[in-house]
């Protein structure tokens, strides 16, 4: 139930701030252009609200998740080939469509047409990257 909550307060956030417009994003990767800024503030505010809780949970429940399982910790592997693959398939994908994953979802429930025809084909990319190249396994 939790995770609804969160997924309902996210999606309606991406929709108060307009970030479910694939303008916005295109507006934001066009730096040459009218630059649109807004993209960054609300990833601030974000990325900020969520440091800011994990710091808070952590510290009240010493490092345990919902369901007791164990938070991660900073994993402090290498960068290595295939996150920088995968990090421009992902931007590219991004920067083509205006779409990232939860915008595209929130923009299907909407029944917008470029999301009804990106988020099957983001569903069948990660398919393809699990079955192909074992993306997304332990």
């Amino acid at each position: 139930m939790h995770v609804l909550l969160a997924g309902v307060i996210f999606g309606a956030g991406l929709a108060v701030s307009g970030m479910t417009d694939p303008a916005r994003v295109t507006g934001f990767l066009d730096v040459t252009g009218e630059w649109d800024y807004s993209l960054a503030l609300v990833m601030a505010g974000a990325v900020g609200t969520f440091g800011l809780g994990q710091l808070v949970w952590r510290k009240q429940t010493k490092g345990r998740a919902w369901f007791s399982t164990v938070l991660p910790v900073c994993d402090r592997s290498l960068i290595d080939r295939p996150l920088v693959i995968g990090a421009l398939i992902f931007g590219i994908g991004w920067g083509l469509s205006g779409f990232c994953p939860g915008p595209a979802l929130v923009n299907f429930g909407a029944l917008r047409i470029e999301a009804l025809v990106f988020v099957p084909l983001m569903a069948v990319g990660m398919i393809l990257a699990r079955v192909l190249v074992g993306a997304d396994r332990e």
